[in-house]
């Protein structure tokens, strides 16, 4: 059974994302405001954060500079600020569905970036090599599909949805209109393009930062402060920031707990028990899990174009997580071999072992 376990948490933490795709794109179709909510969710999150930053804080003797206090606000700008607050307007426009097959994406952008920034190199004289710079036209030709091509649209199976929610009137244009789903899209993109950027800066960051735990509670406060800063200059009417005991309150709460506090932990976790090439192998999870939530709890079909921008998206993270699994093989290999090469011979401990036997 406890070998079993990274498999079960690992889904687990697939079906809680589809979870926040699912109630985010609801909150939004009951009117809500997308950037008031991602500020609720980072605050619920704050909330959880403080008071483990306050005992960890009194433990460690040791403060924090003003040069690592300035590279955690920028690092929490660019990857829950900008990518949350992006990634919330960009399912508001499309469908959850889509804001899912994003997530594909986040492989493929991180290694991009882990490239440019010299953590990964790119062989195109070698079979891995070639996988991984397959994988990444695959991502580019996925994201094409998704936002220009959408297709005959595919009515879900079920005609009963378990949430009833009636959309705002600012909501209905967003599904029909093509340059909504168009500028959805290419928020999709920036979410997943400061992901990739957020999880390479987070590593070279915590090369030198001795505590993970403490690193990701200083984000969601300072990322709850800019949050805030940005919801309030969107959204004056202080109807709007009312959330009571609704579907709003749910998702706020849901994404803010499930998401950004218990995900985040077990993927850490499942991390250090399987390794990030297991981890991400499971992302297709969340397509799936979403497009079966969104038939049972939305009632929400889905576009060819956005199913086959989604094969594209899975077909290009398995390219790269293959090439990257054959380039670290043949570096385990390498390293064997080179191990035996340089083990020297037992030499006898009496030289006269060295005399060969007599003759009978």
């Amino acid at each position: 059974m406890g070998s079993k376990k990274p498999y079960f948490v690992a889904i687990a933490t697939q079906v809680f994302l589809a979870g926040m795709s699912l109630l985010s794109k609801a909150a939004f179709a009951s009117g809500m405001n997308t950037f008031v909510f991602v500020f609720y969710r980072q605050a619920a999150g704050a909330v959880f954060f403080l008071p483990l930053l306050f005992f960890l804080r009194r433990k460690e003797s040791r403060s924090l500079s003003l040069k690592d206090f300035l590279k955690i606000f920028v690092i929490s700008l660019i990857g829950m600020t900008v990518g949350f607050n992006a990634y919330g307007v960009a399912v508001d426009y499309t469908s959850a569905n889509l804001g899912a097959a994003a997530f594909n994406c986040l492989p493929v952008t991180t290694f991009l970036f882990a490239v440019l920034l010299r953590m990964e190199k790119v062989n195109l004289r070698k079979v891995a090599g070639i996988a991984k710079a397959f994988g990444i036209l695959i991502c580019i030709g996925g994201v094409i599909t998704l936002a220009f091509y959408k297709g005959p649209y595919l009515k879900p199976l079920i005609d009963h949805h378990l949430l009833k929610l009636h959309k705002s009137s600012h909501n209905i244009p967003h599904s029909s209109s093509s340059k909504t789903w168009i500028i959805g899209c290419f928020l999709l993109f920036v979410s997943s393009i400061s992901w990739g950027l957020w999880f390479v800066l987070q590593a070279y960051f915590l090369k030198t930062y001795p505590s993970p735990l403490e690193f990701i509670s200083y984000q969601t406060l300072l990322s709850a402060a800019q949050s805030f800063v940005i919801a309030i200059a969107m959204e004056r009417d202080p109807s709007e920031w009312k959330l009571g005991w609704n579907i709003r309150l749910l998702a706020v709460v849901y994404c803010g707990v499930l998401v950004t506090v218990v995900s985040n932990f077990l993927q850490c976790w499942v991390i250090k028990e399987k390794g990030p090439v297991f981890q991400a192998m499971t992302t297709p999870l969340n397509v799936i899990a979403t497009i079966i939530g969104s038939e049972l709890l939305l009632g929400e079909g889905i576009n060819l174009g956005s199913l086959i921008g989604a094969i594209l998206l899975v077909i290009s993270l398995y390219s790269v997580l293959w090439g990257k699994s054959k380039e670290l093989n043949m570096v385990d290999s390498d390293s064997n071999i080179q191990t035996n090469v340089f083990v020297s011979p037992q030499l006898p401990k009496d030289l006269s072992e060295m005399r060969p036997t007599a003759e009978p």
